[in-house]
């Protein structure tokens, strides 16, 4: 969309998060809040971005820059309100003609679908507003018809103001040109001492500029100020994240019990059982099955793999088309490839496993030497004996067989087999003379 600028208001302390970090980089869905916010108003390709942060806070600054490069900044040095954030944007919109749309850094639930027709319409100003199920706290709208007069704050309005439900949620959509015409005139006369970006429409009344309203789902509205409201935008997010799998063609057989992080991708056809979590940087492909009690991170799986369950894939982690990694296997930075399996209690890492290998149980790869990191190659169609260390670097050839229990310290060509056990020794009787000798002694005693 051109002409759209969008101002990020950041710079809360969020006092009642009880935390050293700034409330806005505080994670829901393995993303901080104000990357989702950042993520939708991307989503609107707006003409600029500015965030307005508070004092010091390089790492919302930093975390800004991450979602979108372009973003400028503006410092509120002291916090007097949501009016004067915005009026801290004003030297980044300067010489800008279009309309300018004010999100918050602590409210991630909204939907770019629910700001679309706040951007559409024809009005001057426009407001983003709500049916509360329970109005407390919330500043209310007065309306007339389609038509916003004023917006109210709980502790400025009156007892009958306070039974409206039509609902606040901050945003508002105003034409540059109306904005810095009307914020020098905001005044801090109020029950706090601030000045209030909602304000502005009692102002732009008084203008003869019509305010329209538009609404969202109250769900989109929730704002995180402590702990209990950042627990209830997790458990929003992923409701929806769980809708949105299951109506793309994934079965969830227990969706109450399933995390999804805010980037995840499942294919059609992929079946994933209860309690599995998907950190950030996940993909899964089509018909995959993910059994119960895995962790995923950063990982990519193809068709047709099969995972866990008590699987636990690191970032990293490339697992092949009907490939299988099973039971309290990890796998961490690793390219596990076509038709290879790796079924029970194995550790791979920093590893290239070729097609059709098997990796047998308790087989790890000791690829950290206490100051680097080294890689394993295996080829295709290797057959890897339980309980083998495989010390990187190392290359395992094609179609080669290791024994079970073999330390593999070097290179292994194609088609060999590579054993470092002892040789068996077995003394016929030992045993029995052995017991005997012991009972003995302790009948004796």
């Amino acid at each position: 969309m051109t002409g759209l600028a969008i101002i990020v208001l950041a710079a809360g302390m969020g006092t009642r998060m009880k935390s050293a970090l700034p409330k806005v980089m505080h994670k829901a869905a393995s993303r901080s809040l104000l990357g989702h916010v950042l993520s939708a108003a991307k989503a609107l390709a707006p003409d600029r971005i500015v965030v307005v942060h508070g004092p010091g806070q390089e790492a919302v600054k930093a975390e800004a820059t991450r979602y979108a490069p372009d973003a400028m900044m503006a410092e509120q040095s002291e916090r007097k309100g949501t009016g004067h954030a915005v009026m801290q944007a004003g030297p980044a919109l300067a010489g800008f003609s279009g309309k300018v749309l004010v999100l918050y850094g602590d409210t991630p639930l909204i939907r770019k679908e629910s700001l679309y027709p706040l951007l559409a319409g024809s009005a001057g100003m426009a407001v983003l507003g709500f049916r509360a199920s329970n109005p407390h706290g919330y500043g209310r709208l007065i309306a007339s018809g389609s038509a916003i007069l004023a917006i109210r704050e709980e502790l400025d309005a009156t007892p009958e103001e306070r039974k409206i439900t039509l609902c606040n949620s901050g945003i508002i959509c105003i034409a540059n040109e109306l904005l810095s015409q009307l914020l020098p005139q905001l005044s801090n006369a109020n029950a706090k001492g601030e000045y209030y970006l909602t304000d502005l429409v009692e102002l732009a009344n008084t203008a003869g500029v019509t305010v329209s309203l538009n609404e969202c789902p109250e769900s989109e509205t929730i704002g995180v100020n402590d702990r209990i409201q950042l627990a209830a935008v997790e458990a929003e997010f992923q409701r929806r994240y769980r809708h949105e799998a299951m109506l793309g063609g994934a079965t969830l057989a227990d969706p109450a019990t399933v995390y999804f992080s805010a980037d995840t991708k499942i294919g059609r056809d992929t079946v994933i059982e209860p309690n599995v979590f998907f950190g950030p940087g996940v993909t899964v492909g089509d018909n995959v099955e993910i059994l119960a009690n895995c962790h995923i991170e950063g990982a990519t799986i193809a068709k047709g793999a099969r995972i866990g369950p008590f699987a636990r894939l690191r970032p990293g982690a490339d697992i092949g088309e009907d490939a299988h990694v099973g039971n309290f296997v990890e796998v961490k930075k690793s390219r596990i490839g076509k038709g290879a399996k790796a079924n029970h209690l194995s550790y791979i890492g920093d590893a290239r496993v070729g097609a059709g290998s098997n990796i047998g149980a308790g087989t790890i790869t000791c690829n950290y030497d206490g100051y680097e990191k080294h890689l394993t190659e295996i080829g295709e169609n290797v057959f890897v004996g339980s309980n083998s260390a495989l010390v990187a670097p190392v290359r395992i050839g094609t179609g080669v067989n290791i024994a079970a229990g073999s330390v593999i310290t070097q290179s292994v060509p194609d088609d060999a087999l590579a054993m470092t056990r002892p040789q068996l020794v077995v003394k016929e009787g030992w045993a029995k003379r052995y017991r005997a000798a012991k009972q003995a002694k302790k009948a004796k005693a």
